[in-house]
């Protein structure tokens, strides 16, 4: 059982004073007498007191208060007054409310009993060991107001600003900070150890929060929820705070100091709010003629917080619950509707942006008919199962073009019934012909799940086809029965990695199959684009070339594609046809739709300077509100992190909403589940058991999961196209619908949420696959030649002019003049060509929770060492399980079942090395080379922070993991000396240049290279060691670099094309930077939207120093400004001078300069370099015992 900890917050006062910080504290933490002695009072037994002040009367008091609008304070609150409105004063983003009327006795009480809790609660902020629960404060409050506080004080002064306050029962365990088990000495406890539950109790435990009946002992907890104290940085010049920048996992070990000026500055705003708000309430009811503490009696009951055990027979507590209906209706109110409803809720704000609630008018469908005739058993198929008798528009053409014998695409919107266009046309060819084999290829298990369901109950209402074997063949599919399945089945529902591992490496036992192979369906071929659609582009070709070497030239292909500038172009690209037909008019009807770009406020709604609030939050509000109302909601969250946060937050609302048992309708659904479990997740929500769903993009693509009602996306996803494809997942039964973006604090989210009329404008990004990459090229033809010997005058139909000399370099000649595999990539080439960024080996998150033994989910082993250390919290379907035990041997991570309100963030650094030169180019009248070789990157997790839901440090961990050492390829520069003494003589940060231009070369390189945002990536400089106040222990080299983030450790070969192009990309940036208006540097120069670092150290002055000096360009020196630059702090200087990278020992590599003229380019060697005879550099492939050794670099993926 959790405790809080003995100490109230009086005791902590009386306590001695600590001695007195060292030096680098700049201001230590306030202590309570000092914010006493700062606001004028004095204090008796060193307990804080306020009363001194508490008799001044004012007849005209001057506040501010937050206000209706979207980031609060551009639109000033109407209030009803006595004879017209009070006088309202601007004050930036500030509304100051004044009133005439004098305050009544029992408000200036509750003034003190306001100021008594507001200065007792931000000195409990500053030990983040104590927790504020009422028993905690009460004794130090009532040493101030020197009378009994009781439940009801604090619910009338909530009730005055009720945004502003939380005052409500938790349950005990959410408290816990340190559990049973942990080794840790550092401070940070708010209660004693937890002790985990017996077996039979915690099956229970599982049971009944499933179901909502879960009873816990409570802890009625205060806070103030309108912003926090900040860390105390400050200005190495001046000694004056500055604004704090530095990343949670970068944070120093001990925990973070707050100035007394920043405590008084906080609680001088909240007295004043308060003053504004009561001066607010005088004058609305004197308008009202009604007595204002009669009022205030009366509204305050519904602020009295009650335990959970008894609100079952009590109205809800909070004005947001008012308007819920008690079970989740069957029949929902309209959108519009409901959006009203929504919007006149206590919380809401104006967060909906100006111009960004958007309504789209209902489509009426338009139909086409069929050039021939279908049976009568297909026709009432249609009808029995779908309801179908009559085709869209798009469908018939589509079906025709395929009957007629050419190859389609088609492009049409989300939920347009696609899939009957390449239903048809198998059933037709199998009512004609039995023998006839079609082949469906999806890029995702669930969706080829989802639509066998879909043809195998269409077959069922088919007389004479009802026994056809249409069955999945892919990874899980059980080695027992695939050779049934490849011999029996006439659909086989595939992938593209089943296709490049078996069936084509395979080819004589799948003989039958494709040479009565008819249709290959390809859905989602918009998935297919960069470094994997190249790879599916190649499989393709194969795949072609086989059918023809077998006798089968029929073979239709049809496709299917979210709405993209060039579908047409993509699909000939992809198959490497000719003959395609494009079908994009969508005549399929669509219902009214409303589209909002919804802001998350400001933690003080009317003080931008507070920050933004908890999107998390703010997005499980919306989602709870719109699931109570009977809205059937998805969430898509970026990465699977924020898919569990977000499962947490909206369980945590429906707790504080009293509809706890509403929690077993909400599921999250992401990468990493058990395949078990994503398919009873899928059927549960096809079946429409489950209101509401909190997924990644594994559910962007068309998984039939039945009716949604609204789409929330948290955070804008990276590109307009996903966007667009999420909010289409909505109204798929021609319902009005609504699609929500929630916009986080990052730049890219607050560009949109200033500029919404691009999500509706901006035209959709072309498809772009890369078919003369080497690398990729090179491994298909390895594969092709070992399914069937390469005739090179033949296949060049296949696989380009390029073939040729590929066969000749890389591949092994017979008599008869066919080239076959080379002995590297034998005996299994398809094995060592992958084809996207799966690995084989993953950890199994096991739940041991008193011998539970469970699998939750399995991790793949790059992510795993970011996701799961011991003593870290790890999230699964919302829930919090505590990392006991973690085994790289076993791959195993054991994880036991814990309840709290905390999570861990990882605290690591990233090191990124060339250690190999393989090719040398030097730049066009330059002394500047640039070099290309092999890249090691180095990761650590050295610890770990436990934060609570408001991102505030609870405690600091560290841990002992071996590095993770990731081998690619890359190309990288040396910054010339002569720069480096150039920024150093202007004091410009030669870490914050380097960043700069690394950025501006990166997001160049697409003009070069065909390739997609990620595939290359560079180092980003961190904060906190580049602003360091102290030498660190490494300097790192003057040195621009980038690597391949794909391909393992022979790369993907994309940062070797975009080397071929090296002497115009630093033109091109050079010029951009040279050309931008920016002072400080912008995303159209060398700021970066994927930036890791947040664009935080980053110098544009800098920049063009360092691009020019490559160049060999004039630099204006004088013309520079002197640093330090507004936004990059003064710190010690981390850069030195770069030592060249040497080739490998004895090897020898020519000095190439590129020489352009009238559109060609001629390659001059200019010199030779060999590598010195006392070093070899291989070493560094080696592995060590030390290290952790992985194939690919963790991402963000889902």
């Amino acid at each position: 059982m959790v405790k809080l900890q003995a100490a109230t917050v009086s005791n902590q006062l009386l306590r001695k004073p600590r001695k007195r910080k060292r030096n680098d504290d700049t201001e230590g933490t306030a202590s309570a007498e000092s914010l006493v002695a700062e606001s004028g009072t004095t204090s008796e037994h060193a307990i804080v007191d306020i009363t001194s002040n508490d008799e001044v009367a004012t007849d005209s008091v001057t506040t501010t208060v937050p206000t209706k609008t979207q980031d609060g304070g551009k639109k000033p609150r109407r209030t009803k007054t006595n004879g017209g409105k009070p006088a309202l004063v601007r004050r930036d983003s500030s509304t100051i409310v004044e009133t005439t009327i004098p305050w009544p006795p029992e408000f200036k009480k509750l003034e003190q009993i306001h100021k008594a809790l507001n200065i007792v609660y931000t000195f409990c902020c500053t030990r983040k060991q104590i927790a504020t629960s009422f028993e905690t404060i009460k004794t130090a409050v009532e040493g101030n107001i020197k009378r009994q506080l009781t439940i009801g004080d604090i619910a009338r002064v909530k009730a005055l600003v009720p945004r502003t306050i939380q005052f409500s029962y938790v349950p005990e365990s959410m408290l816990t900070v340190n559990l049973m088990g942990e080794e840790n000495l550092l401070q940070g406890r708010r209660v004693k150890d937890f002790f985990p539950q017996s077996f039979r109790e915690q099956e229970n435990h599982y049971e009944a929060e499933r179901h909502g009946t879960l009873k816990e002992q409570e802890i009625l907890l205060f806070e103030f929820v309108d912003g926090d104290l900040k860390r105390q940085v400050t200005d190495t010049k001046t000694g004056e705070p500055i604004k704090a920048t530095h990343k949670l996992r970068h944070e120093d070990l001990k925990m973070p100091v707050y100035s007394q000026k920043q405590m008084m500055k906080l609680i001088e705003k909240r007295n004043v709010k308060f003053t504004s708000a009561v001066n607010a309430w005088l004058n609305e009811c004197a308008a009202a003629s009604q007595d204002p503490y009669e009022r205030l009696e009366k509204e305050h009951e519904q602020f009295i917080p009650q335990p959970s055990e008894s609100r079952e027979n009590t109205p809800g507590q909070e004005l947001s619950k008012t308007s819920l209906p008690k079970t989740i209706p069957t029949e929902r109110a309209t959108i519009p509707e409901i959006v009203h409803e929504i919007k006149g809720l206590e919380w809401y704000t104006g967060q909906i942006v100006p111009d960004g609630h958007r309504v789209f008018d209902p489509q009426e469908p338009v139909y086409g008919e069929l050039n021939f005739e279908l049976s009568q058993d297909l026709v009432n198929a249609l009808y029995n199962t779908r309801n179908i008798q009559q085709l869209y528009s798009h469908q018939a053409e589509a079906i025709n073009a395929l009957h007629e014998g050419h190859n389609v695409i088609v492009s049409t919107s989300t939920s347009s019934g696609k899939s009957l266009i390449y239903q048809l046309p198998v059933l037709h060819e199998l009512e004609r012909d039995p023998l006839t084999r079609a082949m469906y290829i999806f890029p995702t298990k669930a969706l080829a799940q989802d639509q066998k369901r879909s043809l195998k109950h269409l077959l069922s209402y088919l007389p004479g086809l009802e026994d056809v074997v249409c069955e999945t063949f892919d990874g899980d599919t059980p080695m027992a029965d695939r050779n049934a399945i490849r011999d029996e089945a006439r659909i086989i529902f595939t992938n593209p990695d089943m296709l490049h591992l078996t069936i084509l490496p395979q080819e004589e036992t799948w003989r039958t199959f494709l040479q009565n192979l008819k249709y290959v369906v390809m859905d989602e071929l918009h998935v297919y684009n960069g470094l994997f659609g190249a790879h599916v582009s190649f499989i393709m070709r194969r795949l072609r070339r086989i059918c023809a070497a077998v006798g089968n030239r029929r073979v239709k292909f049809v496709s299917c594609s979210a709405t993209v500038a060039n579908p047409e172009e993509h699909m000939q690209t992809i198959f490497g046809l000719n003959d395609v037909r494009l079908v994009d008019f969508d005549g399929s009807p669509s219902g009214r739709k409303e589209f909002l770009c919804w802001n998350t406020p400001f933690k003080d709604p009317g003080d931008p300077t507070s920050g933004r609030g908890d999107t998390f939050a703010e997005t499980a509000r919306l989602f709870c509100q719109l699931v109570l109302r009977g809205v059937r909601v998805i969430a898509f969250c970026r990465v699977r992190k924020q898919c569990e946060i977000l499962t947490t937050a909206v369980k945590t609302e429906l707790t504080t909403l009293e509809r706890p048992e509403v929690m077993a309708r909400i599921m999250a659904y992401r990468g990493g589940y058990t395949p078990q479990d994503r398919r009873r997740i899928e059927k549960e929500m096809f079946e429409g058991k489950l209101m509401g769903i909190v997924g990644t993009n594994a559910l962007e693509l068309g998984v039939d999961i039945g009716s949604l009602d609204a789409v929330v996306t948290v955070g804008f996803p990276y590109t307009i196209a996903n966007l667009r494809q999420q909010s289409g997942r909505a109204g798929r039964r021609n319902k009005d619908s609504l699609s929500i973006l929630v916009g986080d604090c990052f730049p890219t989210d607050q560009y949109y949420m200033a500029n919404p009329d691009e999500i509706f404008t901006k035209p959709n990004c072309e498809l772009q696959v890369d078919l003369t990459n080497m690398l990729v090229l090179e491994g298909h033809i390895q594969c092709a030649a070992h399914e069937m010997p390469v005739n090179s005058d033949a296949d060049d139909t296949f696989f380009g002019k390029q073939l040729q000399e590929i066969c000749e370099e890389r591949l092994r000649k017979d008599d008869l003049g066919f080239y076959h595999t080379d002995a590297r990539f034998l005996p299994h080439p398809s094995r060592t060509v992958a084809i996207r960024d799966t690995e084989d080996s993953h950890f199994a998150i096991v739940d041991t929770t008193h011998g539970r033994n469970v699998v939750l989910e399995e991790l793949e082993a790059s992510r795993a060492f970011f996701t799961i250390y011991e003593g870290g919290i790890f999230l699964h379907q919302g829930r919090t399980y505590h990392v006991k035990h973690m085994s790289t041997e076993r791959m195993i991570a054991e994880v036991e079942y814990v309840k709290v309100d905390w999570t861990t963030q990882q605290r690591d650094y990233t090191d990124i090395d060339p250690i190999e030169t393989e090719a040398i180019r030097r730049i066009p009248g330059s002394l500047s080379r640039a070099f290309f070789g092999t890249i090691k990157i180095l990761q650590n997790v050295f610890g770990f922070f436990k934060v609570d839901k408001k991102r505030r440090i609870l405690d600091a961990v560290q841990v002992d993991n071996p590095p993770i050492i990731i081998f690619s390829k890359g190309m990288w520069l040396d910054v010339p000396k002569r720069a480096i003494e150039i920024l150093t003589s202007r004091r410009l940060n030669v870490a914050g240049a380097i960043h700069a231009a690394e950025h501006a070369i990166l997001s160049l390189m697409p003009n070069f290279v065909i390739s997609m945002p990620g595939d290359v990536k560079t180092e980003c400089k961190v904060a906190i060691k580049e602003f360091a106040k102290k030498e660190t222990s490494r300097k790192r080299p003057a040195r621009l670099t980038f690597y391949d983030d794909k391909g393992g450790q022979h790369g993907s070969g994309i940062a070797a094309k975009a080397f071929e192009f090296i002497d115009l990309l630093l033109t091109q940036a050079c010029e951009r930077v040279e050309a931008c208006h920016c002072h400080e540097g912008c995303l159209e120069c060398c700021c970066s939207e994927r930036c890791r670092e947040a664009n935080q150290v980053m110098s544009k002055a800098g920049a063009e120093v360092i691009l020019k000096a490559l160049l060999n360009k004039e630099i204006d020196v004088d013309s520079l400004p002197w640093g330090e630059e507004e936004r990059i702090q003064a710190g010690i200087e981390t850069v030195i001078v770069a030592e060249e990278v040497r080739p490998a020992r004895g090897r020898l590599i020519d000095v190439v300069e590129v020489k352009r003229e009238g559109g060609g380019a001629e390659r001059i060697v200019v010199e030779r370099e060999s590598g010195p005879r006392d070093i070899d550099n291989s070493n560094e492939l080696n592995n060590d015992d030390d290290v952790i050794v992985v194939k690919e670099e963790p991402t963000e993926e889902n």
